[in-house]
C-alpha cells in the first residue's frame, strides 16, 4: 500500500525586531558584517602590493625639499653599505653578459653562473651560437628553466648580431630592443654593466620590491617603476642604484620577514610591512 510522506515546511525565523524572514532552503543567507580586520585586509595598499608605503604614512615628507633629502639619505646609506655593487652574474665580453642575462630569468645567478662555463666553452662566439641546434641547446641549458624559449631566444639573438650588428652587440637601447629575448630590463643590464652607458634603471622582483617599500613608487608595473626611478634618481647613479638594490633586496630587504632590525634604511624606511 503506498504511502505518503509529509512534506516538512520550513518555519520562518524571527529577526531580533520581532519580524520574520524565510529560512528556506532556496533564501539568501543574510549578509555577514565585515570585522574590522576584514575591512583592513580588503582596503587597497598604497602600492597595490603587499610591499610599499601606505599612502598615509605619517612618515612620508611633507615638502619636495624634504622629499630629495630623503632620496639622498637613501643613496648615502646604499653607497655606504653597498660601494662596489656589481652583476653577480660572471662574464668576460658583452655578448656572454648578454646570453648569461637572458638565461637569467625565472633562474638564480647561481645557477646561470654554473652553466655558463660549459656552455661558452662548447659555443664560445656569437657564430658557434647562430648555428646551434635548438634542441641541443635547450638541453645544455635545461638546467635554467624555460630553456625552450630561451635557447630560441640565443640563436635569433646571435643570427641578429651577425646580420646587422656585425656580431657585436649594440650600445643603443633602440638597436637593443631589436634582438630576440631582449626587453629594458636585459637591455639595461648589458648597456649599463657592460659598457657603462646609463641607459635606465634594471627593474628586476628585488628593485620593484625595495623601490615600493622605500615609498620610490606606488606603481607594481615595471615600465613604470623604472620611469619613477628614473625621476627621483640622477642619471649617473642608474647603475650602481640598480645594482645596489638588487643585493639590497637579496641582503635584508627579503620578500617575507625583511630583516629591518639589521637594515641600515630602517630609521628612513616607513613600508607598510616593516618587522620589529
Amino acid at each position: 500500500m503506498a504511502t505518503r510522506t509529509a512534506k516538512r515546511t520550513a518555519k520562518p525565523a524571527k529577526t531580533a525586531g520581532g519580524k520574520t524572514r524565510n529560512s528556506g532552503a532556496g533564501a539568501k543567507p543574510a549578509p555577514r558584517a565585515a570585522t574590522p580586520g576584514a575591512r583592513a585586509a580588503a582596503a587597497p595598499s598604497g602600492a597595490g602590493t603587499p610591499f610599499g608605503a601606505k599612502r598615509s604614512a605619517p612618515n612620508r615628507p611633507k615638502t619636495e625639499a624634504a622629499r630629495k633629502a630623503r632620496i639622498a639619505g637613501i643613496i648615502k646609506i646604499l653607497d655606504r653599505t653597498y660601494p662596489n655593487a656589481t652583476t653577480a652574474l660572471n662574464w668576460r665580453t658583452p655578448w656572454e653578459l648578454l646570453v648569461a642575462t637572458i638565461l637569467s630569468a625565472q633562474c638564480t645567478d647561481k645557477r646561470v653562473n654554473e652553466v655558463t662555463p660549459a656552455l661558452f666553452a662548447k659555443y664560445p662566439t656569437v657564430a658557434d651560437f647562430a648555428h646551434a641546434s635548438q634542441e641541443e641547446l635547450a638541453n645544455d641549458i635545461r638546467s635554467t628553466g624555460f630553456f625552450n624559449n630561451k635557447a630560441k631566444s640565443l640563436i635569433g639573438a646571435a643570427r641578429k648580431l651577425l646580420a646587422d650588428f656585425n656580431g657585436e652587440v649594440p650600445r643603443d637601447m633602440d638597436a637593443m630592443l631589436s634582438i630576440p629575448g631582449v626587453a629594458r630590463k636585459t637591455a639595461n643590464v648589458v648597456l649599463g654593466t657592460a659598457y657603462g652607458i646609463p641607459s635606465g634603471v634594471v627593474v628586476d622582483t628585488h628593485v620593484q620590491r625595495v623601490a615600493l617599500r622605500l615609498d620610490l613608487t606606488t606603481n607594481i608595473d615595471p615600465v613604470k617603476i623604472e620611469r619613477d626611478l628614473m625621476q627621483e634618481i640622477p642619471a649617473g647613479r642608474w647603475i650602481l642604484f640598480s645594482h645596489q638594490l638588487i643585493l639590497h633586496g637579496r641582503a635584508l630587504c627579503v620578500a617575507r620577514k625583511p630583516r629591518c632590525a639589521a637594515c641600515p634604511l630602517d630609521p628612513i624606511c616607513y613600508a607598510a610591512d616593516k618587522t620589529k
